[in-house]
Formats: C-alpha cells, sequence, structure tokens
C-alpha cells in the first residue's frame, strides 16, 4: 500500500483586504501554489495576526478602512519581530503617492490591480526566497548570542549580566542620541560582549584570587578572540566593534589594540560604561559587590583618569538612577534547549578553526601587554588616585 504524503508548504503568506471578493481570489490563487494562507480583513487583525505568529511574507491592499495598509507597512516594520518581513502592497495602477508613501514605510515590493496571476506567484516566490535567507542570518545571531549566555553560564555570579547590559546600554544609547541601527547593535553587543572568554579556562575565569601575569594575558585575549568568532557571521559586522574594543581606553592604554581617544568606537565605549558598572555592584569570585554610591564614585574617579569620556559617565549615573530594573522572567537554559542540534554544528565549526573551547589549548593572538596595578583597599573614603588604583585592578579581575 503506497503511504500518501501532504506536499510541503511554500511559506505561509498573510493576505489583508477588506474586499472579500479579493481576499478569497488572492487565497485561491497562492494555496493552488502551494502556499499555506492566513487572512485579515482590516490593520489591527493584521498587526495582530502577523506579531503573534508570523508569516512567510504579507500581501497588504493599500486602501482600507481605519488603518491603511501604508500604515500597517510601518507598524510592521518598526516592531522587532516584523521588521525583516517581506510585505507587497497592492494598490491601483495610477496610485503614484501611495506607492511612494509605501516605499518610504519599508514595502519591499508592489503589485499593481487587476492581479496578474504569474506575476504574483513570482513576486511572492523571490520575496520568500529571500526571507528564507534572512532567517538563516538571524538564526546564525541567535546562536552566537546564545553563545554568549553560555559563557556567562558558566560563573553563577555573573547570571542576567548579557540583559542587564543590553538594557542599560540601549538606554544609555537612547539618551546620547544613538539611532536606532546603533541601538540594536547596542544590544546585541551586549550579549556578545564577551563572547570570546568562551576560550578562558575556568582556573582563570572563575579564579577567586589574583591572576598571576600569565593568566591575565589570557584574559586579555578574549576580545580578540570574540571578534574573531563574529567575523564568521557578516551579519554582526555592526557588533564586532563593540566586542573588540569595549576594553580600550581613552590614554591608550587599554587592550587588545591601545586605541585612544577618538578611535574607540562610542558604542563600545557605551558597553564598556555599563559593563564596569554591573560588575562593580555585583558579587565576582573574587570580591562582593560594592555600594551603588560607591561604584558611582569609583566610576567618575576612572574617567578622570582616562578611562573613557567624563561627560558618558555622568550621562548613564544620571540615567541609572532613574532606569528600571530588568525583568526576572529571563531563563537561560529553555534558549539553549531550543536549537541544541544548531549550537552542535557551531561549537564543531569553531573547534577547527583554532578557538579553544571553554579553556581547550589556547590559540596564540598578538596584542599589546598592559600591566595594571590592583589595590585591594576599600574604596570609601579614599583619595581619587587610590579610587582609580581600585577602579583598575576591578577591570583587571572583571569577569564580565
Amino acid at each position: 500500500m503506497t503511504r500518501y504524503t501532504a506536499p510541503m508548504s511554500r511559506g505561509v503568506v498573510l493576505v489583508v483586504d477588506d474586499y472579500e471578493p479579493n481576499l478569497s481570489g488572492l487565497r485561491s490563487l497562492l494555496e493552488d501554489a502551494g502556499y499555506d494562507v492566513r487572512t485579515a480583513t482590516n490593520g489591527c487583525e493584521a498587526l495582530q495576526s502577523a506579531t503573534e505568529q508570523p508569516p512567510d511574507l504579507v500581501l497588504l491592499d493599500v486602501v482600507m478602512p481605519g488603518m491603511s495598509g501604508v500604515e500597517v507597512c510601518r507598524a510592521l516594520k518598526q516592531y522587532p519581530s516584523t521588521r525583516l518581513l517581506p510585505i507587497i502592497l497592492i494598490s491601483g495602477t495610477h496610485d503614484r503617492a501611495n506607492r511612494l508613501a509605501g516605499l518610504e514605510q519599508g514595502a519591499d515590493d508592489f503589485l499593481n490591480k487587476p492581479i496578474d496571476p504569474d506575476e504574483l506567484r513570482t513576486r511572492v516566490r523571490s520575496l520568500i526566497r529571500v526571507k528564507r535567507l534572512t532567517d538563516d542570518l538571524e538564526s546564525a545571531d541567535t546562536l552566537f548570542e546564545t553563545l554568549g549566555r553560555i559563557v556567562e553560564a558558566r560563573d553563577p555570579n555573573t547570571e542576567g549580566h548579557c540583559e542587564r547590559l543590553a538594557h542599560s546600554a540601549t538606554a544609555l544609547g537612547a539618551a546620547v542620541g544613538v539611532d536606532a541601527a546603533g541601538l540594536d547593535a547596542l544590544r546585541r553587543g551586549a550579549s556578545l560582549h564577551d563572547v570570546g572568554k568562551i576560550g578562558v579556562p575556568d582556573s582563570v575565569l572563575l579564579k577567586p584570587g589574583r591572576l598571576t601575569p600569565d593568566e591575565y594575558q589570557l584574559m586579555k585575549e578574549h576580545p580578540a578572540i570574540g571578534d574573531r568568532l563574529c567575523s564568521t557571521v557578516r551579519s554582526l559586522d555592526g557588533v564586532r566593534p563593540i566586542v573588540r574594543h569595549h576594553h580600550e581606553r581613552l590614554d591608550g592604554r587599554g587592550y587588545p589594540d591601545g586605541l585612544a581617544g577618538e578611535e574607540i568606537p562610542l558604542l563600545a565605549q557605551i558597553v564598556s560604561v555599563v559593563d564596569v558598572f554591573d560588575a562593580l555592584t555585583t558579587d565576582r569570585p573574587y570580591r562582593q559587590r560594592l555600594p551603588v554610591s560607591t561604584a558611582y564614585e569609583m566610576l567618575r574617579a576612572e574617567a578622570d583618569g582616562g578611562w573613557c569620556p567624563r561627560d558618558l559617565v555622568e550621562s548613564f549615573l544620571e540615567l541609572h538612577q532613574t532606569l528600571p530594573p530588568v525583568s526576572a522572567d529571563y531563563t537561560f537554559f529553555p534558549a539553549i534547549a531550543s536549537v541544541p542540534q544548531a549550537l552542535a554544528d557551531l561549537m564543531a565549526r569553531l573547534a577547527p578553526s583554532g578557538i579553544a573551547i571553554f579553556g581547550g589549548p589556547w590559540p596564540q593572538l598578538q596584542g599589546p601587554a598592559a600591566s595594571h596595578a590592583a589595590s585591594a583597599k576599600p574604596a570609601a573614603g579614599l583619595p581619587p588616585t587610590a579610587i582609580r588604583g581600585r577602579v583598575r585592578a576591578a577591570n583587571r579581575r572583571k569577569r564580565a
């Protein structure tokens, strides 16, 4: 007996039109071509359907009561889960104004009325093919962010560190005028900034005492290692400056490249400020958390000593006093469990490239060495020079 196998769907298309005959006709054409079709009769229904369960493509009539197709397009392109969703607007042949407005709001293509069935199928097939490639890039991003969280999970003291940094970095970026693309890079960079520590042995990463000079050299290589990892995914190009340069200093005494002044990218400086603050105000293997007021004083002193711009620190401190806390709903392990095979494939891909996984043989990278003096004295009440020494010690020992 021959088993019947249902044909595989070519994708899910959401068709939005307030006129039922048009809706039924488009559904029939697309279903005959092998697509799964969902429908909505107005803009609100379309937004709810697309955000709750994103389709592969939206076919959207321009002229509808209430929200127009152009307004729906704008909303979908602004929402994080649907901003890369392909949208085809359907308009009249001579409807130039709506076509221009649709392009301005991010529409990917247009169809003229009356619909040509062959043109419909061709345009839908082409855009869904592009969507598949975009999904692959997003999956790579997700895998790398998961890898960053694996590094975080190795140290129980840094639980939630990535989420706190993403929250604070994007808020600080918005406060100092960073554009939307930069804010997205800050969010992803906060998750990936220490991904290079995947090559740092636990004996170094979790050491409760002072690091030896050799151990510190290993620790200082993690930005370059992280940059190498991110370089394998083109969509992470905007994140790489954060990963590589978040330990640089204005005075040129940072690492791995010894950049100085305006050579250091602003996004890297933003992540550096919120990263150091989080390190100072959370428990670490080598010390207990410090009071927020002490951390404020230390950040100011270190900025005055050549670490980063004082005005950037002041912007963060002003913001921090009103910044709402990060939600405690985040859980690490479900994120890992959702991509086990893909993550295993990524780990296998990294191993032959010379990247040490969880402290294996260490790749020999070249980078300037910068020695930092450490101080174990309490910071409260110390003069600025002593406070700067304490911050340098904290920076040297910072694990996240």
